[in-house]
């Protein structure tokens, strides 16, 4: 793997100072204590922290675990560490950095309960978006390179796993030993540990539920095969999902693979800058509608990737999302019925002015 360009973290710094400045409901300083905010923001990769934005300073909590990797992690976001041991005494500090402060603001929506009502006791909290979360929408070069990166990944193991799949009629293989060595395989080829649990679906029921978890069942001729697969780099996801049909495809499983190939291309064909999340699942759901099949479809068709696996923007029918130059985002229609299996196409996609650039690169194999 080619080395990966660095993280701009003082410009995320100042993107934050930036709507802290400017926020319109008068907060004058930002407390974010989604670990994936605090991340993007700093760096820092612990299992406990959170930060504060105050006028142009950046402060990062943490506990005593984690002094010197925060120090190390945090160094090109210019970030004053703060650790202390037990949790009381890192709430304690948290509440003096913000001491004074009149409007505090805070995303309710990722805060406990419990947090949020031991903060406000001490301090003058807003419920706010996080400007954070809004911010990591659009991606930088420099993000983008890991998500390519984690791309590549899952294609080289796949496309070494895929004749293992294709052979099991001379070597019979189980789903959870084509899941380790795919898993086994992103890792060989650069990636720091899957995405997330690899769906490997087979046969008329395992493949017919979106979100089956691999099992020791034995793939045989004649079924339907999903695989989801997704690798993570420097903490940034990939996602990918391809279909087969062991042996010989009949002639419904032609028309459905078909069907789904149909849909994704004009889910990506309507994905481009400035488009509702909703009308490219409209465009993929009108392929099934017209086909007569839209009752086997039963999901979204996708949603942003990047620090997380699944953010915004979300492609269903009730959202409300819009689609920017920058996002990173997933296309992925897909038809699933008890008794025949499913089929899923997914690729993952930056957002540009005209159109989009696809990351992920292996083929959709045509049926025999």
């Amino acid at each position: 793997m080619n080395a990966l360009p660095p993280i701009d973290f003082a410009r995320r710094r100042q993107a934050v100072v930036d709507a802290l400045a400017s926020d319109e409901h008068g907060c004058d300083a930002w407390l974010f204590d989604d670990l994936t905010d605090v991340r993007w923001l700093t760096g820092f990769t612990g299992s406990n922290g959170w930060a504060v934005v105050r006028g142009d300073e950046l402060v990062l909590g943490t506990d005593l675990r984690y002094r010197e990797r925060a120090a190390a992690e945090t160094s090109d976001a210019g970030a004053t560490i703060v650790a202390r041991q037990r949790a009381a005494d890192l709430h304690q500090q948290l509440c003096e950095v913000l001491r004074g402060a009149d409007r505090v603001g805070l995303d309710a929506g990722r805060t406990s309960h419990a947090a949020w009502t031991a903060l406000a006791a001490e301090i003058a909290v807003a419920a706010r978006p996080s400007c954070v979360q809004l911010l990591r929408q659009i991606k930088d070069d420099a993000e983008i390179a890991r998500i390519e990166a984690a791309a590549a990944a899952t294609d080289a193991a796949l496309a070494e796993v895929e004749p293992l799949l294709l052979g099991t009629a001379d070597s019979p293989v189980t789903e959870a030993e084509i899941r380790s060595e795919l898993e086994y395989r992103m890792r060989r080829h650069g990636a720091d540990d899957r995405s997330y649990d690899t769906i490997v679906a087979s046969g008329p029921s395992h493949a017919a539920r979106p979100h089956h978890e691999a099992s020791r069942r034995t793939i045989v001729e004649g079924d339907t095969v999903i695989i989801d697969v997704g690798a993570l780099v420097d903490g940034y996801h990939s996602d990918m999902t391809r279909s087969w049909v062991i042996g010989d495809a009949t002639a419904e499983q032609r028309e459905l693979l078909e069907l789904v190939a149909v849909a994704q291309r004009a889910g990506l064909d309507a994905t481009r800058h400035g488009v509702t999340a909703r009308s490219i699942d409209d465009a993929c759901r009108q392929v099934f509608d017209e086909a007569g099949r839209l009752d086997w479809y039963l999901h979204g068709t996708g949603h942003g990737v990047g620090l997380e696996i699944h953010e915004s923007p979300f492609h269903s029918q009730t959202s409300d999302d819009t689609v920017s130059a920058g996002m990173v985002v997933t296309v992925e229609p897909g038809l699933y019925r008890d008794g025949f299996g499913g089929f899923r196409i997914e690729d993952l996609v930056v957002v540009t002015e005209t159109g989009h650039q696809v990351l992920t690169n292996s083929p959709q194999r045509p049926l025999n």
